[in-house]
């Protein structure tokens, strides 16, 4: 039996029920290719025996993992989006680093990198905070970086990266924060990986993201992430970074996506050039998400 329409619809139903991952109408030929790899990794040569085997035999739901991990996209490297980087390391974090001095806010910096993929995004703010903030150490300053996809954090945990993925990184911070394994590879060093924690985390799953702290970060980046949603999940997705973000804190977007049709809670604000969005300063932490503004 060919890869058709109804098994497309019907796999799409899975991978979003568990994931929370959108595949549009258009998507048909990306998921069949997917597929049809995970059907030869199992000697399965029919798309409905394939759709049996999710329903009634991956128990544990491993498989579905699995397509959710090839159907997850990881186009990433260093530095990526660098004016956006640029306003977080030379305005932002400075007007939080001075509130949490005037003791308005937990001493401790948090970061959250929200589909962190294999680590590039990580290991870029890591260098930033190295840079920027003064003796900053692991008590000091934590970055919390989440995805779904197990093997793309199996990659960031190894903090082995090509050429490729490099090659927006000033030469001055190869030196300092990489080790050059040859054969052009190079490795992140200990004082990046001990400012990073990284988790398998959905974030479509409210109990899983709220377990990483109420009201406990200061920065949220999830860029280029919440394109890949339904409204509705983005919306919750919101809700969600609202509350675990401290009063005052930013969130960032990747430069196609917007919170304009989906929150009226963040603030819009333009930080040295470029717009970002601040959860308000006044802002109760543990109001209800209606009184917050938030639709």
């Amino acid at each position: 039996m060919e890869f058709g329409l109804r098994e497309f619809v019907e796999l799409r139903k899975l991978i979003y029920a568990k994931s929370g991952i959108h595949l549009g109408d258009e998507k048909v030929y990306f998921l069949k290719r997917r597929v049809e790899k995970r059907m030869e990794k199992l000697g399965i040569e029919d798309p409905e025996e394939y759709l049996s085997y999710l329903r009634f035999f991956d128990r544990q739901g491993r498989e579905l993992q699995e397509l959710i991990e090839e159907v997850a996209v990881n186009e990433t490297y260093f530095f990526r989006e660098f004016p956006q980087l640029q306003a977080f390391a030379e305005h932002c974090l400075p007007d939080v680093l001075e509130r949490k001095k005037k003791g308005l806010l937990n001493t401790r910096l948090r970061l959250l990198s929200a589909g962190c993929s294999t680590g590039e995004e990580a290991y870029t703010l890591a260098i930033i905070l190295r840079e920027m903030v003064e003796g900053v150490d692991s008590l000091l300053a934590k970055i919390v970086a989440v995805d779904i996809d197990r093997k793309a954090l199996d990659r960031a945990l190894l903090g082995i990266y090509d050429t490729r993925s490099i090659r927006d990184v000033p030469r001055v911070y190869l030196e300092r924060y990489f080790d050059n394994l040859g054969n052009g590879t190079n490795r992140v060093k200990n004082t990046l990986r001990d400012l990073v924690t990284f988790k398998q985390v959905n974030l479509a799953d409210r109990d899983e993201v709220l377990s990483l702290g109420i009201s406990s970060f200061d920065f949220i980046f999830c860029r280029n992430v919440l394109i890949y949603f339904s409204d509705e999940i983005r919306r919750k997705v919101v809700e969600n970074f609202y509350l675990m973000l401290q009063p005052g804190g930013y969130i960032f977007l990747g430069h196609s996506e917007s919170l304009s049709r989906i929150s009226t809670a963040f603030a819009l604000r333009r930080m040295g050039g470029y717009l970002v969005y601040q959860k308000p300063e006044n802002a109760d932490a543990s109001s209800p998400l209606r009184e917050a503004g938030v639709q």
